[in-house]
C-alpha cells in the first residue's frame, strides 16, 4: 500500500507541479495543506492507553500485516489550494523570538503536564530556535528506536537481504531449514513489492522440491537451524502483561508474515514452530512429504560447505528498518539491533545490543551522559534520553552528514498519511501539517513523545523532539498526542520572522 501511495504522489508531481523540493530529501516531498485524508470508516481508534495499575503500556503502534490493516484512503489535493513554499536551505531562518512568541500557547498546553521538554532547531544549520530543559533526561518511549535506527544503518548494508535457505541434511532424506533473520516469510509466494512478505515459503519449498525430485527423494526429516543471532526471546525487562497484550513479540530470527504483534492480537510465543509447520505445509503442496525432527535439534548449525537445496531473500535491510520504525514493531526494531550488534562482534542479547547501540551512537559525536537505556526499542520502564540527545541524532540526518540517517528520517512515518501517524493531524488546527511533517512518535503510559522535520510556511526545515513524560493522569494518552500534534502544527504555519 505504501508503494502504491508513493506512485500517486509521483503522479500528482508530474500533473500538478506541486513541489516541496528538500535538497537534503529530509522532508515528506509533494503534498499540498489538503493532501492528508481523513479517518476512513471503519479505522481503527487511536492505540489505548494501558493501565497504570498493571504497567501495561503502548508504542504507537499502528495497524501492520495483511487482513488485519485498515483500508487507506488515497490522498486528494484541492486544485485550489495554493501550493507549499518549496523546502530551501535559502529559505530564511525563523526567529528565535517570534517562535517562541507563535508556539507559546502550545509549548505549555496543560496536555503535556507541567514540565514537557522540547527542542526546535534549524534542520540544516543545527541552531537552537526554541528550547525547554533539553538536556533533562526523558522518557524517551519509542523515540528512543532513533538511536537504534542510526547505530543498525551505519552498521548493517542497507542494501543487503536477510536469506532464509534450506540445506541438505547429514542423510539423503534430512532437510535443514536455517533462520536467517527474516521474520516476515510468507506462507506461499513471496511479494515482489512487499516488505512483510516479500520471501515465500512456497516459493523456497518449489525449490526444495526440485532438488530433492531430481534425486527421487520424496520424504524427508525436516529440523531447523536457529543458532544465527540466537538469544533471550523477550528482556528481562519488559512486562510480560505487554507481550501477551501485543505491544511486543519475541526477538527472533525467523517468522511469518501477518504474526507480528499488534495491541490486542499478539505474536505467537514460538515463531519458528509456526514457521516450520508452514514450511512442512508447503512442501506437501509440492508432492514432498516432511516430518518434524525435535525441537532440541534446531541449535545445532548446519556442517559448512552443506548442499544449499534453496534459497528465498528478505526485502532489503534497509526496508525492514523502516517498516520498524514506521509501524514502531519494538521485536523487529530489537532483532534488527542484535542482528548488527552480532556483526559488530557483541553477543546475541539484550545487554550487548543495548551497549552496541550507545557505543555506536556516542561514535557519532552524540553525548549520551546521562542516558539510561534499557532496550534498543523504548518498551522497557525507567529509561532516560535528553531532547537534546534526540535532536543530535535527528540533526546527523537532517544535515546530510550521515547519509544513513538522512534516508531514515526521509522514510519516517508522514503525518497524517503514513504509519504511526496515519490518523493523526486531522484537526482544523492540525490539518496544516498533514503530509509534510515526519516524526517518530513514542507513547507509554503517562508519556507522549515526538521527534521528526516539518517545513515551516516559509519553506525552512525544522527539526523538532517534543517529550512529555508527566502527562497528568486524568489527561490521557489521546489529549497528549492531540497536543503534540498541535505543537508540530504550530511550527508548521510559523513564518516567524
Amino acid at each position: 500500500m505504501r508503494r502504491v501511495l508513493a506512485a500517486v504522489v509521483a503522479l500528482l508531481v508530474l500533473v500538478l507541479g506541486y513541489g516541496a523540493l528538500d535538497v537534503y530529501d529530509v522532508v515528506p516531498g509533494i503534498l499540498t495543506r489538503d493532501a492528508a485524508h481523513s479517518p476512513t470508516a471503519g479505522s481503527p481508534p487511536a492505540t489505548p492507553t494501558g493501565s497504570g495499575a498493571t504497567g501495561t503500556t503502548t508504542t504507537g503502534s499502528a495497524p501492520r500485516g495483511g487482513a488485519t490493516a485498515s483500508p487507506t484512503t488515497v490522498p486528494t489535493v484541492d486544485s485550489a489550494a495554493q501550493p507549499l513554499q518549496p523546502a530551501s536551505a535559502g529559505a530564511p531562518i525563523p526567529d528565535p523570538a517570534a517562535l517562541a512568541a507563535a508556539l507559546r500557547s502550545e509549548a505549555s498546553d496543560p496536555a503535556l503536564g507541567p514540565v514537557p521538554g522540547y527542542l526546535v532547531r534549524d534542520a540544516f544549520t543545527g541552531q537552537v530556535l526554541l528550547q525547554r530543559s533539553p538536556d533533562v533526561a526523558r522518557t524517551p518511549a519509542s523515540t528512543l528506536k532513533l538511536l537504534t535506527a542510526l547505530a543498525v544503518g551505519t552498521t548493517l548494508d542497507p542494501h543487503a537481504t536477510l536469506p532464509t535457505k534450506v540445506v541438505q541434511g547429514a542423510s539423503a532424506d534430512a532437510i535443514v531449514l536455517v533462520a536467517g533473520g527474516d521474520t516476515m516469510l510468507a506462507k506461499g509466494k513471496g511479494n515482489v513489492s512487499a516488505v512483510e512478505g516479500r520471501a515465500g515459503l512456497g516459493d523456497l519449498a518449489a525449490q526444495v522440491a526440485t532438488a530433492l525430485q531430481a534425486s527421487g527423494t520424496s520424504t524427508v526429516t525436516l529440523r531447523l537451524d536457529t543458532s544465527y543471532a540466537r538469544g533471550a526471546r523477550w528482556a528481562p525487562t519488559w512486562l510480560q502483561a505487554d507481550v501477551r497484550a501485543g505491544y511486543t513479540g519475541g526477538v527472533s530470527m525467523l517468522g511469518l508474515a501477518g504474526q507480528r504483534a499488534i495491541p490486542f492480537r499478539p505474536a505467537p510465543r514460538d515463531p519458528e514452530a509456526a514457521t516450520a509447520s508452514a514450511f512442512v505445509a508447503a512442501l506437501r503442496t509440492q508432492g514432498i512429504t516432511a516430518k518434524l525432527a525435535p525441537e532440541r535439534t534446531w541449535t545445532t548449525p548446519v556442517a559448512a560447505g552443506a548442499t544449499v537445496l534453496g534459497t528465498v531473500e528478505s526485502a532489503p535491510i534497509g526496508d525492514v528498518l523502516a517498516l520498524a520504525l514506521d509501524d514502531s514493531d519494538n521485536a523487529l526494531t530489537e532483532g534488527l539491533a542484535r542482528q548488527a550488534a552480532v556483526k559488530a562482534g557483541g553477543r546475541p542479547t539484550f545487554a550487548a545490543a543495548v551497549a552496541f547501540v550507545k557505543k555506536t551512537v556516542s561514535a557519532k559525536g552524540v553525548d549520551l551522559s546521562g542516558a539510561v537505556i534499557k532496550d534498543t526499542s523504548g518498551l522497557s520502564s525507567g529509561q532516560k534520553v535528553s531532547p537534546r540527545m534526540l535532536s543530535d541524532v535527528l540533526q546527523l540526518g537532517a544535515d546530510g552528514s550521515v547519509p544513513a540517517m538522512q534516508d531514515t528520517i526521509a522514510r519516517l512515518p508522514v503525518a497524517g498519511l503514513t504509519g504511526t501517524l496515519a490518523h493523526r493531524f486531522t484537526t482544523t488546527t492540525t490539518h496544516p501539517a498533514a503530509g509534510i511533517a515526519r516524526a517518530k512518535t513514542g507513547t507509554l503510559t503517562g508519556t507522549s513523545t515526538m521527534a521528526g522535520t516539518v517545513i515551516d510556511a516559509d519553506g525552512r526545515v525544522l527539526s523538532y523532539v517534543v517529550q512529555a513524560d508527566r502527562v497528568p493522569a486524568g489527561v490521557g494518552t489521546l489529549a497528549a498526542r492531540a497536543a503534540l500534534d498541535r505543537f508540530v502544527a504550530a511550527l508548521a504555519t510559523c513564518g516567524c520572522r
